[in-house]
């Protein structure tokens, strides 16, 4: 058998093996004694008008409609309201032969990846830090993966690294804002320089560099930030999106692939991401769930909950004295470990049954990530373990 992909099948996630843990504490001392920040699963409740477009969906439709095949693309009236909402917001001209329809952001990303790699020459550039699939993703599409080291005081873009790493055979680069791991949202500013020496790049080597953009948080940002469209900046882009957080229903693995006709060889580019579906066997996402994203293209869930959820754990962390990243948008809080073994903090913390996740799987040394999409119950029970935790280092 295929030995790498054993390797991968046999070892889980940081992240999985977390919350494996997490499980089984819970069931040993009560889940409201376990502080678990490790998995970023929703808990804020779907749209209601989910729910509803779910039901009217089973009761109207016949079941060739609700659970038969559709077109490989995508069901084409919900690829139409999914650009009717995207031109309504960016000012945009997209139509449904911009859209594929996909089994959620991973299926998206691994999508455009096996498009666009022809070898391993080929290199796909990720932001440190970074989500730890990013890796696995693009080496499983036949790429070589590297990281740009992070600006450490603003876990921005690191330019002066991301010159050094662009070469020849720079093939894309992923962007993730707001960003898995640390909650911060590039600015329009820095993606507006980013585009610039990208297309410096291009003509240098005389081929595309993409920007494949991941944005499964695009809509959870406080504090009145705006988020840049980043294909009306830079015409190379690939946007890999789904409904997982929008509409708090990561389960269902609903989302698209967005070619704009913009970018280089845009119609070739969409059949080679239908030629990617096809081998990794994606042809059909859900269909009950492309219809209801017909009824809820524009609608989101209550993000107000992660505000609230950001502050609560930004400002207890911060007045015992940890130190923080504070987060822009998602729902990631990154707090420096409290000595530079990320490993060891997160065995620490532990046993004050707080599971964090350690920075290193996300390219970053010293940090760890907590997942405060959790009730609000949990982070304000959780203070004492953290202040406890706190305590035994100083």
């Amino acid at each position: 058998m295929n030995k790498e992909m054993l390797n991968l099948g046999s070892n889980r996630s940081i992240i999985r093996e977390l919350f494996e843990f997490s499980k089984q504490r819970k069931a040993e001392i009560g889940e409201d004694n376990v502080y678990d920040f490790s998995l970023g699963n929703p808990s804020v409740k779907p749209n209601p008008e989910l729910n509803k477009a779910l039901i009217k969906i089973i009761n109207d439709g016949n079941d060739t409609y609700t659970h038969g095949y559709t077109s490989a693309p995508g069901d084409n009236n919900t690829r139409k309201k999914i650009v009717d909402d995207l031109n309504n917001r960016f000012n945009t001209s997209y139509d449904i032969n911009n859209i594929y329809m996909t089994c959620g952001a991973a299926a998206s990303l691994c999508i455009a990846l096996r498009a666009l790699v022809e070898s391993k020459n080929d290199e796909v550039l990720a932001l440190a830090p970074y989500f730890t699939e990013y890796k696995v993703f693009a080496e499983g599409a036949g790429a070589t993966f590297k990281v740009v080291k992070p600006d450490m005081e603003s876990f921005g873009i690191n330019f002066s690294e991301l010159e050094k790493e662009i070469n020849k055979n720079t093939k894309a680069i992923i962007v993730n804002s707001p960003n898995n791991p640390s909650g911060v949202v590039y600015s329009e500013e820095s993606l507006k320089k980013l585009a610039e020496l990208l297309r410096n790049k291009e003509v240098l080597y005389n081929h595309p560099i993409y920007i494949i953009c991941d944005e499964p948080y695009r809509e959870i940002v406080f504090d009145g930030i705006k988020i840049a469209h980043i294909p009306n900046l830079y015409d190379d882009t690939i946007v890999c999106y789904s409904y997982s957080k929008s509409l708090s229903l990561p389960g269902e693995r609903i989302g698209y692939v967005l070619v704009p006709n913009k970018a280089a060889d845009s119609k070739n580019l969409f059949l080679a991401c239908l030629g990617a579906g096809r081998a990794y066997g994606y042809v059909c996402a859900p269909s009950l769930m492309q219809h209801a994203i017909e009824l809820c293209a524009d609608k989101t869930s209550d993000m107000n909950e992660y505000k609230k959820n950001r502050d609560l754990i930004y400002n207890g962390l911060t007045e015992i004295g940890y130190e923080c990243v504070k987060p822009e948008g998602a729902f990631y809080l990154f707090m420096k470990a409290l000595e530079p073994d990320a490993y060891q903090f997160m065995e620490k913390a532990k046993k004050h049954n707080i599971i964090v996740v350690p920075s290193d799987n996300f390219g970053v040394k010293g940090y760890v990530r907590l997942a405060y999409c959790v009730s609000s119950k949990t982070i304000i029970n959780s203070m004492k373990a953290f202040k406890d935790l706190f305590n035994e280092y100083k």
